[in-house]
């Protein structure tokens, strides 16, 4: 008998702890962890060992027990539903996780407060300091350097795209934040020695012939460092400064929030996209984290140049994959000097200098309109003066990658700009933009016109400022710019003041109007003569739809005169339209049954008369329970779906 009794208890306190939550999270129809469901269980057993005191007397011998079972189910379930709205599912499991984050944030903001004060910078930071007086912000541009430096690698890389960014900071900001490309503090040697041990699983000396110590350039987040291998061939080693992953997602998760917050306080930052703009500049970083990417990216591009190579003045280093991984990436020795560190020593005659500019600015359009695969980042760190006379591309961790459809859309774009046809351009710029529901796409027409002719026309000298105007010409007519159209734009404008650099004075609409013109005379699939066979092909297609058409429009006007026109409409025939629908059917169902038994419920409960099931309980009155915990149990899901909903 004991042992009977015994297993009936482990028997009910399973079916408390396992059976109610399952039922509990069926009907809100929410998924949840081990933890949760235990937690649930606990709340249903004590509740119902609470409602079996409250509501079972002697005379009722169990004829409540269905109503007590069911309090218990509605206690369970609204413990399941307000926990699941004040912590939703899955943020559990990583709670300590994400208090250890928060404390290490806070401490972050803390840090970049104290680095902001340091260098007397909260003043400009709170708008106030010196706004609007030129010495004020010429003296404010090296501080700020200082402190980004300082800032650390995530701060460094926000402070050499600044750097490119002449549409938005005066020359003494561009002049100073161009420093951060190659004046960085390098790692300690140890460390660095430490790392490629860990990489190669030994020491340095042992996979090169010769390995120098003493970095090239030290960069953000990586620093080069000359060797040569037992072959005899010499080689770049990129390694990866120890520990700075933990440190780059801190800081990008800092940005990150920060753009969500500007998301929901600034209309200015709405119509940005702000969020989309932080994420992408935290996706091209955890990029640059992993030299795999860069290796690939470097394999892809060099395999579209291998072509063109021979005779070009632009070279591209190979890999050394065998030695090549996460955290280390072995490159071909490209000998030069970047741009940045020119000081006006590093030869060559300004007619030199024009040339080298030329092909580097037909390397990069053809990347962008033949290749689909482009350097993002052409800033002057990144472009080598080499001493052959030719120029060198390198740090391959930021690339753009464009599908055939873009391509061809940008092509159509600078062919409409090649001949000042505003309408074509915008066909093409609503063929490459994410496009709204309502434009008044005359206006942005008439909008294009003003633009060309603003920096198009015969005697003007287009700048960077051709792509400010353009971005802002974009964000009035609300449209949404693509991220690989938008690197696109960004590394033209880069490379714009890359090549002003190399070679002062340099047109680059001119240069790319007489690239194009001279690839077409030579016959080659670079710049707008890649133009032709896509042309070829869509007025093809025009015409054939040309030709249908005087014998479609016969045959609906025959229709339409006849009174036999008509629209054959398929009704929901989306998937995602009858789920809606039948979701929608199945809440209005429920909101009936549940007023349904509510009132029924209240009807009994107040009915006189009827059988006595016992001597202080009648059968209306069982029943009438009964109804008014189903009802309950169904209230409870439909708020929950709908609060839910307006999560």
């Amino acid at each position: 008998m004991t042992i009977a009794i015994a297993v009936a208890a482990a028997a009910s306190f399973t079916l408390f702890l396992v059976v109610y939550p399952v039922i509990a999270r069926r009907l809100l129809g929410v998924r949840v962890g081990g933890v949760r469901t235990l937690l649930t269980g606990g709340v249903a057993l004590g509740g119902i060992l609470l409602f079996s005191t409250v509501i079972r007397t002697p005379d009722r011998r169990g004829l409540l027990m269905g109503v007590q079972m069911g309090c218990a189910l509605l206690l369970a379930m609204g413990f399941l539903a307000v926990s699941e709205m004040v912590v939703p599912s899955g943020s559990t499991t990583g709670w300590l996780r994400a208090v250890r984050s928060r404390a290490v944030r806070a401490r972050r903001y803390s840090q970049i407060s104290g680095i902001a004060l340091r260098h007397g910078l909260r003043p400009y930071l709170r708008g106030r300091g010196g706004a609007g007086r030129e010495p004020g912000i010429a003296r404010l541009a090296r501080p700020l350097r200082q402190a980004l430096e300082e800032g650390g690698p995530t701060f460094v890389k926000l402070g050499q795209v600044l750097s490119t960014r002449h549409d938005l900071l005066p020359v003494e900001f561009i002049q100073e934040l161009s420093r951060l490309q190659y004046q960085v503090p390098p790692e300690r040697p140890d460390r660095i020695a430490e790392q490629l041990r860990e990489s190669f699983g030994k020491p340095p000396e042992d996979v090169f012939a010769d390995f120098d110590h003493e970095p090239l350039a030290a960069a953000s987040i990586a620093q080069v460092h000359l060797a040569r291998l037992h072959s005899g061939g010499a080689v770049v080693v990129k390694v990866q400064r120890p520990g700075v992953r933990a440190n780059v997602e801190r800081d990008l998760d800092i940005i990150c929030r920060m753009a969500r917050v500007l998301d929901r306080r600034a209309r200015w930052a709405r119509t940005l996209g702000i969020i989309d703009l932080a994420e992408g500049f935290a996706g091209s970083v955890r990029e640059e984290l992993d030299f795999r990417v860069e290796a690939r990216n470097l394999a892809t591009v060099r395999a579209a140049w291998a072509q063109r190579e021979a005779g070009s003045a632009v070279a591209i280093p190979d890999t050394c994959e065998e030695l090549s991984g996460e955290l280390v990436l072995v490159l071909e020795q490209l000998p030069g000097k970047p741009i940045s560190a020119d000081d006006g020593r590093l030869g060559g005659s300004p007619e030199e200098r024009a040339e080298l500019a030329r092909s580097l600015l037909g390397s990069l359009l053809t990347q962008v309109l033949v290749d689909g695969t482009f350097h993002a980042d052409p800033h002057p760190g990144n472009i080598l003066l080499l001493e052959d006379g030719r120029v060198g591309l390198v740090d391959f961790g930021s690339v753009g990658r464009l599908d055939g459809q873009i391509r061809a859309a940008l092509r159509r774009f600078l062919m409409a700009v090649h001949h000042a046809d505003s309408a074509a351009l915008r066909d093409a710029l609503l063929d490459l933009v994410a496009r709204p529901e309502e434009i008044d796409e005359q206006e942005l027409e008439r909008s294009l016109g003003r633009f060309m002719a603003r920096h198009f026309t015969p005697g003007s000298a287009p700048d960077v400022k051709v792509f400010v105007d353009l971005f802002q010409l974009v964000s009035l007519h609300g449209l949404g710019i693509p991220p690989e159209v938008a690197a696109v734009f960004r590394a033209l404008a880069t490379l714009e003041g890359t090549l002003t650099r190399l070679a002062p004075g340099f047109d680059i609409v001119a240069e790319s109007r007489s690239w194009a013109a001279a690839d077409k005379r030579a016959g080659s699939m670079g710049g707008f003569a890649s133009v032709g066979a896509p042309l070829e092909s869509e007025l093809y297609s025009a015409m054939s739809a040309l030709r249908r058409l005087p014998r479609r429009m016969d045959r609906v006007t025959s229709a339409l005169e006849e009174g036999r026109l008509g629209v054959n409409v398929r009704v929901f025939a989306d998937s995602r339209d009858r789920r809606y629908i039948r979701a929608l059917v199945h809440e209005i169902l429920l909101t009936i049954l549940a007023a349904t038994t509510g009132l029924m419920s209240v009807i009994l409960l107040h009915a006189h008369g009827g059988p006595m099931v016992t001597a202080s309980i009648r059968l209306f009155e069982v029943i009438g329970y009964h109804l008014m915990v189903f009802s309950g149990v169904l209230c409870l899901r439909i708020l929950f779906v709908i609060f839910r909903a307006q999560r």
